[in-house]
């Protein structure tokens, strides 16, 4: 079970300053925890002492960033059990998906761990004319200061480990502002932090209501903010930001085309369906919303996947058979019932789910959704996905491309032309050939176009926007 309490991180050290954030438990609704809150005068101490920690942390050689980060990777194994729990708990998630993340919270710090001593510059041959004799170009990567991190409620200990662990691999001090609702894994990494050399101010993590967490967004002694959330929210903070580089990992109503070559791997591509659409009740970006099938294998696919989403456990996240748990609360749930009800009135029918209980929105399949309407234009964010029939590929493909995001999108087709495509016109930041848009490996680019937002996570390239080229030109003779 979760402690009674849990301290936010002042500069690497824990401060029980109250218990003013109740954190519950999604399933049955009860106070999980409490946890501190830090005001604005705590922020703007924290953003004090990652200033300070600057010289410290340039001075702190890459090989020991890297045993920090070796140092995370161990802890987390040891305690993989109590942060599997412990995301369960906080977020609702099932069981077998929390032990999932924290399986990704490992690899992202492994990743990171190993980028940490190959941040590397390169020679520039400067000597493209004749006034360029005798010049010798070289650029390194500094670290940029410090960041500020923002991250979400759905993958509270993943996301925010995209955010920690290239910022220590670089050398980069930080302060992180976890999910209100979701902050207990971002403490338990604070805590294992905290038992590590990071010189003092390298890292606070600090919950805060986002009412009153402005400094994050409006320091301007932070270099760059990292945001993981809503679009409406991300874009407005980036309004706000000033001077600061900016990255926005935002949503997405995401695609995924069933060529017609597919017929004979239905089986394979509605377990894949159904996994993207419905996995963690839906709460991800990348989550499979709309499913554009051809035409001549459009009524078999659509008889095995209305199948496969009724034959999905609901209930309680803590039971291994358990795939839909709650979404993140009762309003959320409200929101998304309330797009499901404006679609049916415009038309749309579900054929599979529909039923909605509190915070618990079983896993729902319509057709006939129109195009204009919130359900097929905006992100649901939860269990529910669209199917419609398409004849034409290059249809499919622009039928995709209508849309405000653009994070990734899904093509299964036994088609090497269709796959090159796809991935030629598809306005999106990634595509996944034979697979779901969910997919995600934690080395690879991960960000989107559009409305989905602004740079790429993946550690490496974290890294490079937690960095910046420093170029030194020297003489032979003078």
């Amino acid at each position: 079970m979760l402690n009674k309490t849990y301290p936010y991180y002042l500069a690497n050290e824990a401060v029980a300053a109250n218990t003013d954030l109740e954190v519950t438990d999604k399933f049955s609704g009860e106070v999980a925890t409490r946890v501190a809150m830090a005001d604005a005068a705590a922020i703007d101490k924290a953003i004090g002492f990652a200033v300070e920690a600057m010289p410290a942390m340039r001075a702190f050689a890459p090989f020991k960033r890297q045993a920090v980060l070796e140092h995370c990777v161990k802890r987390f194994r040891e305690r993989y059990d109590e942060l599997a729990l412990a995301l369960c708990i906080e977020a609702g998630k099932p069981i077998n998906d929390s032990k999932g993340e924290v399986t990704r919270l490992i690899d992202t710090f492994k990743v990171a761990a190993e980028e940490a001593v190959r941040i590397d510059g390169e020679i520039v041959n400067l000597q493209i004319s004749p006034r360029a004799n005798g010049y010798h170009g070289y650029v390194k990567r500094v670290h940029i200061g410090p960041c500020s991190f923002i991250s979400p409620f759905n993958f509270p200990l993943n996301l925010t480990a995209h955010k920690v662990a290239p910022a220590i691999a670089a050398g980069v001090p930080f302060v992180l502002k976890p999910a209100s609702r979701t902050p207990v894994g971002a403490l338990i990494m604070g805590e294992i932090l905290a038992e590590t050399d990071l010189p003092k101010g390298a890292f606070s993590i600090l919950p805060a209501h986002r009412d009153g967490a402005d400094l994050f967004t409006t320091d301007e002694r932070f270099k760059l903010l990292s945001f993981t959330g809503s679009p409406a929210v991300g874009w407005e903070l980036k309004k706000k930001a000033g001077k600061k580089k900016v990255i926005l990992e935002l949503g997405g109503n995401a695609a995924a085309i069933v060529d017609g070559d597919q017929g004979g791997k239905l089986d394979y591509v509605v377990d894949r369906l159904a996994f993207g659409a419905f996995y963690q009740s839906g709460q991800s970006c990348i989550g499979v919303q709309r499913i554009l099938v051809h035409a001549s294998i459009y009524d078999a696919l659509r008889e095995k996947l209305i199948a496969k989403t009724r034959s999905l456990v609901m209930g309680d996240p803590k039971d291994e058979k358990t795939f839909v748990g709650p979404m993140i609360s009762e309003s959320e749930s409200k929101r998304l019932a309330g797009w499901m009800e404006s679609a049916v009135q415009a038309g749309a029918t579900i054929v599979a789910g529909g039923k909605v209980d509190g915070a618990m929105f079983e896993a729902t399949l319509l057709e006939g959704v129109k195009r204009d309407t919130d359900l097929y234009r905006k992100e649901a964010f939860g269990p529910v996905a669209i199917l419609e029939r398409f004849d034409d590929f290059g249809a499919a493909l622009a039928t995709v491309n209508d849309s405000d995001f653009g994070l990734q999108a899904g093509v299964f087709t036994d088609s090497l032309a269709h796959a090159h495509r796809a991935w030629d016109e598809l306005e999106v930041g990634g595509v996944v050939i034979n697979d779901v848009p969910s997919f995600r490996v934690d080395n690879m680019p991960y960000g989107g176009v559009k409305d989905s937002g602004l740079g790429r996570e993946g550690v490496r390239y974290a890294i490079e926007d937690m960095t910046e080229l420093r170029l030194m030109v020297m003489r032979e003779t003078w």
